[in-house]
């Protein structure tokens, strides 16, 4: 891992997820890129010459001041000593967060997105959704959702819910490198449904076969049987085995196809209380 995006809002939010992310960013020596979304120059529609001169010093007057606290940012983390000798870039750009998050990632070559998440209930959820499943639905990269109330990444248990098939390949050798790194021990998470692995031992086969590929040291699968709400079973699951991660592959659905089918992992950041990483489907799958 190279380089680590972090969408800053400078809300306490945002912040947290920061020193999240420089926690990573120090276990992969990688580099940290920091980006603030001006929002509000999408809405600036300009009616006239003298408008549009008007709108444009605004803009500027604002991309300066978001420089400026990006810098007192950096300044900040920078001083703590863990954190001293992190390479940290700053970058401030026009447009709705997700689209933003997901053209630097693609023109940085970004490894993972790191941002924190408030999640979304009710019609909110329905109609709107969060920022964090947007950029989860369209980002070129794994995107690690931060809760609010986490104080610090220290992971032991990891839980990786996981259909066992041969398109979760990426998933599971992007976790085995993270475990590498920090040593975890790994759960799988295989929700039995009648058209899925019978209870004979085939799960366990499966798991075993993709743990190996991807050079995972022994995780565990977890048998959970005809489950029909995918999120709460995982939530549930993560709660019983008190684990500190749940990470999920993406298919990455939009349009009517994410109107119809919706998301697992969607569903699952924006009710968990504990981090959510999110893997492309065709992450590392090669």
């Amino acid at each position: 891992m190279k380089k680590i995006l972090v969408p800053i809002d400078f809300s306490p939010n945002s912040k947290n997820a920061l020193r999240i992310a420089a926690e990573i960013a120090v276990k992969h020596n990688a580099t940290l890129e920091l980006l603030h979304a001006n929002v509000a120059a999408i809405y600036a529609v300009p009616l006239a010459e003298y408008a549009s001169a008007t709108v444009y010093a605004e803009d500027q007057g604002y991309d300066e001041s978001a420089g400026r606290l990006l810098e007192r940012a950096k300044h900040e983390l920078t001083e703590n000593p863990a954190f001293a000798k992190l390479k940290i870039d700053t970058r401030v750009e026009e447009g709705y967060l997700y689209s933003c998050i997901r053209n630097v990632a693609a023109e940085d070559h970004v490894d993972l997105v790191v941002m924190g998440t408030k999640g979304a209930t009710g019609v909110n959820e329905f109609l709107i959704g969060s920022n964090t499943e947007k950029v989860i639905r369209t980002a070129p990269c794994p995107v690690l959702a931060v809760p609010v109330n986490i104080e610090n990444f220290k992971l032991e248990t990891v839980l990786l819910p996981s259909t066992l098939k041969d398109d979760q390949k990426g998933v599971f050798r992007y976790i085995a490198e993270w475990q590498k790194i920090f040593g975890f021990n790994v759960k799988v998470l295989y929700l039995n449904n009648p058209s899925g692995f019978p209870t004979d031992g085939s799960a366990e086969a499966a798991k075993n076969r993709l743990a190996e590929s991807a050079g995972m040291d022994k995780p565990e699968v977890v048998m959970v049987m005809g489950s029909f709400f995918e999120d709460s079973t995982i939530l549930s699951v993560a709660d019983q085995y008190n684990v500190d991660l749940i990470a999920m592959a993406t298919h990455q659905r939009q349009g009517l196809s994410h109107v119809i089918f919706g998301s697992i992992t969607e569903d699952t950041v924006n009710h968990s209380d504990i981090p959510v990483l999110a893997v492309p489907v065709n992450w590392m799958k090669d």
